[in-house]
């Protein structure tokens, strides 16, 4: 839907109104983006950014009922529209005039462009301004692609490089960075940027070149353990403290990787679909298919054991001075 949209800001068929709703910045980003790129031919579009969290969305119509002064149209974006999703009566930050709204969006103005931007999973259907807002604006919803999908995001990404990427690089990138687009755009042209006149994105050159983030370290000294690869688990450990990474936090996160392990294979004995796992659980695909296709997979009794350790070192680092790093440092070296 994105990509037809797209074409058509490029191509100058703009709507007067567009309401983005879902928690995948990058779609918002990009489509504000591509709308300045098309409406400005010479000079800098007007552009107006209101926080509807802050201000009432009577400022957003006035300003948009108002002719632009130094263009032909001009762009208003509407930030953080939560009159569109379910929330408890008496609970909202600002009283919005939503009748006006409704009158407003059955004729808006031509020499306007309003976006309204909603970043929650999903809006109240059941509201007669979402019901009108779908009708009268072009609704988009901007939540991060399936794996397949990913996959070819990634690859049409590249190819405005100039630039090929294999099917292991994609796998690599997506395990480091997660399904952050925008952190995967930006690692995608620092790539491309280092490969100059060479057009292959290989696994290797991901590994090397790409940030790793906590997180991403955690899950995989975790692997490290459960594999009995001691010496790797410890010296993604010995890094982690050198990046002044603290033992308390580490334990933590060693522990949530556990857990979602732990209900992974839980719900796949249940029978569920990995895409079915991944939205119980509420972690992307690609996390979910690491963790079934891990060939040394871990028994349940394992992760519990390995679990309950942890919470013993928890209360230790909690409790007791001296040397902090140990504790966790003996957990990695010990085999289940």
């Amino acid at each position: 839907m994105f990509t037809k949209v797209w074409n058509d800001i490029k191509n100058g068929q703009i709507a007067p109104v567009y309401c983005i709703f879902g928690e995948e910045s990058y779609f918002v980003d990009e489509t504000i983006k591509r709308l300045k790129i098309s409406l400005s031919s010479t000079e800098e579009v007007e552009t107006m950014s209101f926080d509807l969290d802050e201000s009432p969305v009577d400022l957003v119509i006035d300003e948009a009922d108002t002719f632009p002064f130094f263009s032909e149209r001009k762009l208003i974006i509407a930030k953080n529209a939560s009159f569109l999703k379910a929330a408890e009566k008496g609970k909202e930050k600002i009283d919005h005039n939503i009748k006006r709204l409704e009158n407003w969006l059955v004729q808006p103005p031509s020499f306007s462009v309003t976006i309204f931007i909603a970043p929650y999973e999903k809006l109240d259907e059941r509201k007669k301004i979402t019901k009108l807002m779908k009708e009268s604006s072009i609704m988009l919803q901007a939540e991060t692609p399936k794996e397949n999908d990913l996959a070819i995001w990634i690859r049409n990404e590249v190819s405005t490089y100039g630039k090929n990427i294999s099917d292991d690089a994609i796998d690599k990138l997506v395990e480091m960075v997660g399904a952050n687009m925008m952190q995967l755009q930006m690692e995608i042209e620092k790539i491309s940027l280092y490969l100059g006149n060479d057009t292959q994105i290989s696994s290797s050159l991901v590994e090397e070149l790409v940030a790793k983030t906590l997180e991403h370290d955690a899950f995989k000294m975790l692997n490290a353990y459960l594999s009995h690869n001691h010496a790797e688990a410890l010296q993604i450990y010995h890094d982690l403290l050198r990046q002044k990474e603290e033992p308390i936090m580490l334990v933590g996160l060693l522990a949530s990787n556990i857990r979602t392990m732990n209900n992974v294979y839980y719900l796949q004995k249940k029978g569920y679909h990995p895409n079915q796992i991944s939205k119980q659980l509420k972690i992307h695909p690609y996390r979910v298919k690491l963790m079934l296709e891990n060939r040394n997979r871990p028994s349940e009794e394992r992760l519990l054991k390995a679990l309950k350790n942890l919470s013993e070192i928890d209360l230790q680092l909690k409790s007791v001075s001296g040397n902090r790093e140990r504790y966790l440092e003996m957990f990695l070296l010990k085999a289940l």
